[in-house]
């Protein structure tokens, strides 16, 4: 019978130790912004936007300066002058700004995630668009202007990407 046992028994501890033993998370690591900003702003045909005098907590996890034709994603050539930086807020949300040149509505489709219009906002004393993804969870604030089209994303509260915004410029 204890044999009968250790062979149903055996298999099944097995089986559970593969099942419930998962990868080890994987921590969120942070970026050193400032010296792609520096490149972006001597680089860009448009004035590159960043955050000033953001609250303690909030930390940077993703740069990125690409100038139009080089590679990017997956290898392919970028079809802009293309500007990223995303922050981790203190309650772990990201919030991403993008900004580039050129094919702008291609860029705001991507990072809104196919958001559509949700009425406007005025930051700083300029009016940016709103828009929702489909599923109602993420946000845009969308800036346009005949250089450079920007884009600030997150799932927040609109409140919060205004907040975001008013903390940009292309100075400091």
């Amino acid at each position: 019978m204890i044999r009968s046992l250790a062979l149903l028994v055996i298999p099944l501890a097995v089986i559970a130790v593969i099942f419930t033993n998962l990868p080890e998370d994987h921590p969120v690591k942070d970026v050193d912004w400032k010296p792609v900003l520096a490149t972006a702003r001597k680089e860009a045909p448009y004035q590159v936007l960043a955050p000033t005098n953001l609250p303690d907590g909030w930390r940077a996890t993703r740069v990125a300066w690409v100038p139009q034709g080089r590679p990017y994603l997956n290898g392919e050539a970028s079809p802009r002058n293309l500007w990223q930086l995303g922050f981790l807020t203190p309650d772990d949300a990201f919030i991403d700004l993008n900004q580039g040149d050129v094919q702008p509505q291609n860029m705001v489709d991507q990072q809104s995630r196919a958001g559509t219009p949700d009425g406007s906002s005025v930051v700083a004393g300029r009016t940016w668009q709103r828009l929702v993804s489909p599923d109602g969870r993420t946000r845009s604030l969308v800036l346009g202007s005949p250089d450079v089209t920007t884009v600030v994303t997150a799932d927040l509260p609109y409140e919060a990407l205004e907040a975001y915004a008013s903390t940009l410029s292309n100075s400091g």
